[in-house]
């Protein structure tokens, strides 16, 4: 008995490790939305550098998730999730002492490489400590990290930025994660215990090349674009999109053919839950894009100070965590129909926020937020259990990789296009220009959100179709 209790602290332990983990790239999302007006002001930075804080971070986790969990596969979970955790906090203490736009940006791409490298050994090695009943606890608790890192990097970051320690202004929000991540190193060491795949994939480089290419082609022109007057190139680069993309299929399907390991099976995306659900995921995370323009609006717009604009949040985040509650027990009465009801909520919490901007204290309506995170308290645990339980159980974890990364590439194209609309609309930025700008940025994320509900009715028709077959 004293054997299995003390094994059983030391899983607990290391679990609370794995979890800080996860908690350190997904705190250092939300907390820097609260700090983009004061980067802004401090480093002179344009619109589009200001757009590029936020993209290149989610464009390159998007990138180089799979490949991250790859690297685990290979060469040692505990290996790679310590490296990824010494390399975010050098490249956080790089964010936080930088001096130009360019340094920062620079950094932040290094935050999101090493953090791909370390988030994707969580749920792996998670997998591997808790086998059978204990692992939906632990995945539950893996669940609620998220909804703790969303509110605390609001709140938080609102705190730090109006505190100014030590003298500063936005730097904290980035140096925060040095003690973090230097604890979470300490625990590693002591609590984890390495593990790898008895059959690891080679890594498929190129398709990460072109992948990367793809990707780098829209955002690019569509976050630089109209600062530069959209010169040739944007549209150039706008073209050679789908041109990536279908090269990219083609090069994944002839490694799959051949017998390699390619980056991403494309054959899974003829399964409704996985094509479907993708999308979802990416239409879903483009309201990313929202926590940048109200963190402008209410600061350089309304003049509301920092903390109060991450406490003005706390009704998306107060319904975040209790639908999130229930989430579980809709997916189970309501099936892949929980996704419809999450991105109708994100939809209409989107049009209420739109037309009623201005008509509270704050100008953010208190039910377009409270509609939002209900959304996200919907969607955020479920979408991943929706598109792994429409693939064979060997397929799983590539299935939820996917998911995260079109999470991500949903963050990214949000951040782009919505900010895109907001910088275009704001004008001279006179206190007017600041809530039209807001109210149509607002409306074309609820446009990228509609996409969503449409790919969640598509889901819902092709599963009823299937079950009408499956009992003929």
């Amino acid at each position: 008995m004293d054997a299995g209790g003390a094994s059983d602290r030391g899983d607990w332990a290391a679990l609370a490790v794995l979890l800080l983990g996860a908690f350190l790239p997904i705190l250092d999302f939300n907390v820097v939305n609260l700090a983009i007006p004061a980067i802004r002001s401090d480093l002179h930075a344009s619109p589009s550098q200001l757009q590029l804080v936020m993209n290149v971070y989610m464009s390159t986790y998007a990138v180089l998730l799979i490949t991250g969990g790859r690297l685990g596969d290979r060469y040692g979970r505990r290996r790679m999730f310590m490296l990824g955790l010494v390399g975010f906090t050098l490249a956080s203490t790089l964010c936080g002492t930088a001096r130009t736009p360019a340094w920062l940006i620079g950094g932040r791409m290094l935050q999101a490489t090493t953090a791909t490298v370390m988030a994707p050994q969580v749920i792996s090695s998670i997998r591997h400590i808790f086998p059978g009943h204990r692992l939906r606890l632990a995945l539950a608790l893996y669940g609620a990290t998220f909804g703790l890192a969303f509110v605390s990097g609001q709140v938080v970051g609102g705190l730090i930025v109006e505190s100014r320690p030590f003298g500063l202004s936005w730097q904290p929000v980035f140096l925060v994660n040095v003690p973090l991540g230097l604890a979470a190193l300490a625990g590693a060491t002591l609590a984890l215990e390495d593990t790898r795949s008895p059959n690891p994939q080679h890594l498929d480089l190129i398709g990460v090349a072109i992948s990367s290419a793809a990707l780098l082609s829209l955002v690019v022109p569509l976050t630089a674009g109209r600062e530069a007057g959209w010169p040739a190139w944007c549209f150039a680069s706008l073209a050679a999109t789908p041109a990536l993309v279908a090269a990219f299929v083609r090069w994944e399907v002839a490694v799959a053919r051949r017998g390699g390991d390619p980056l991403v099976r494309v054959d899974l995306f003829r399964r409704p839950a996985m094509a479907f659900g993708a999308a979802i995921a990416a239409a879903f995370y483009t309201t990313s894009a929202m926590f940048m323009t109200i963190a402008i609006l209410l600061q350089s717009g309304e003049h509301v100070a920092p903390a109060k604009s991450g406490l003005a949040l706390m009704p998306m985040s107060a319904s975040y965590f209790a639908v999130s509650l229930a989430s579980a027990s809709l997916a189970k009465r309501l099936g892949s129909a929980v996704t419809l009801l999450g991105m109708a909520s994100q939809f209409a919490g989107l049009i209420v926020i739109g037309m009623g901007h201005g008509a509270s204290g704050l100008g953010i309506p208190t039910a377009g937020l409270v509609l939002l995170g209900a959304g996200f308290g919907i969607i955020m645990p479920t979408i991943v259990g929706t598109v792994v339980g429409g693939v064979e159980p060997e397929h799983a974890g590539l299935a939820a990789g996917l998911v995260m990364s079109s999470l991500q590439v949903g963050a990214s194209t949000g951040v782009a296009i919505v900010g895109g609309v907001f910088f275009a609309t704001l004008g001279a930025g006179q206190h007017d220009d600041y809530r039209r700008a807001f109210a149509t940025a607002t409306f074309a994320n609820a446009a990228l959100v509609a996409l969503g509900v449409l790919a969640a009715l598509c889901l819902v028709f092709a599963e009823r179709r299937a079950a009408t077959h499956r009992a003929a």
